[in-house]
């Protein structure tokens, strides 16, 4: 586990993930040209209800790499 401490929308949290979930996370922030933490927050704001985070960023990098797989 990494515990990374970043900014969503003005407050700061801290979030733990694996360090696979963490790389997979950084490449699609570059990938829409995104810093990590912009992309975080539009994960936090897109989850629609109040629940944990690092929950949410794991299920958002299954559905990206699902994703990939339906379009290869």
């Amino acid at each position: 586990m990494h515990k990374k401490s970043i900014t969503i929308d003005g407050h700061r949290t801290s979030v733990a993930l694996e360090a696979d979930f963490w790389r997979e996370l950084s490449a699609i922030a570059r990938e829409r040209q995104l810093s990590l933490n912009a992309l975080i927050a539009e994960i936090d704001r897109g989850k629609g209800e109040p629940g944990n985070l690092s929950s949410a960023l794991r299920l958002f990098v299954l559905r990206a790499l699902r994703g990939r797989i339906n379009r290869a």
